[in-house]
């Protein structure tokens, strides 16, 4: 079991060196779980130009991350939620989320969505606890079987 001293959360943009390391271990871990299925999904995952990142860190040293940007002008989407495995399972995940959804709320959005995928049960767990509820796929998802989609009213 991983001892955890300090926890820090930051705000950042998709310009952060750290954030990039994550989103390569995220993109990782989504392809050993999906093989080549994972393919279809890279022009949606796209991070150069986010505005909104979270990070979590953990004894200094990044762990977890997760991100929003505008879907609709009442709307933001949740994208690229990730913590290394042997993290999972402390929370971390419902940090960098309830972060989200408050800088969210700052930015005048009162309304989330996210599309997750059937084999990420973790992420599926997380997003029921944190009060999110299964809706039709939107959008680039829309067809694709592997995915699922939630939303939540945040205000």
């Amino acid at each position: 079991m991983v001892k955890i001293d300090s926890v820090q959360i930051i705000r950042t943009t998709s310009n952060n060196a750290d954030f990039a390391q994550l989103i390569a271990a995220l993109d990782d871990d989504l392809y050993q779980r999906n093989g080549d299925a994972q393919l279809k999904y890279r022009p949606y995952n796209k991070v150069d130009t986010i505005k909104h990142v979270v990070l979590v860190y953990v004894d200094s040293r990044p762990v977890g991350c997760g991100a929003f940007k505008k879907f609709d002008e009442d709307s933001v989407e949740i994208k690229r939620m990730f913590v290394y495995p042997e993290m999972r399972g402390k929370r971390l995940a419902a940090r960098i989320l309830q972060e989200l959804e408050n800088w969210a709320v700052e930015e005048g959005y009162n309304k989330a969505v996210l599309e997750t995928g059937l084999k990420q049960t973790e992420a599926i767990r997380l997003y029921t606890i944190a009060g999110y509820y299964l809706t039709e796929n939107y959008g680039q998802y829309i067809g694709m079987e592997e995915s699922i989609c939630y939303r939540k009213k945040l205000k």
